[in-house]
């Protein structure tokens, strides 16, 4: 279950002013594994974390990881295409929530 947006970027602003060190780390393992963990291109990394961020229902991750892919060059056919993906897995349900968050930014 997702928070609101207001309460869950005001948790998040509360945890890096109370844990700085912390969110710094976790920030810097995540920029290691997203530019150096493997070979994948980097649209393709972002077309991943559209698809697990939208099956997982983060969908103020998925917001960031969509435009992420667009500037990356990822079309607005591609990025249908990883949100796609997950209907078998995830269901309808999830994926209607992240279509829903993906149109509501376009």
């Amino acid at each position: 279950m997702e928070l609101s947006s207001k309460t869950s970027r005001q948790l998040f602003t509360d945890f890096k002013a109370e844990f700085p060190d912390i969110h710094k780390k976790n920030e810097a393992l995540g920029q290691f594994i997203h530019e150096s963990a493997g070979p994948l291109d980097v649209k393709t990394r972002w077309l991943i974390k559209i698809g697990i961020s939208g099956a997982a229902g983060h969908l103020r991750a998925l917001v960031t990881h969509v435009n992420a892919a667009r500037e990356a060059g990822a079309t607005e056919e591609e990025i249908a295409h990883a949100l796609f993906l997950f209907i078998p897995t995830w269901g309808v349900p999830t994926f209607m929530a992240a279509y829903g968050a993906w149109k509501e930014q376009a």
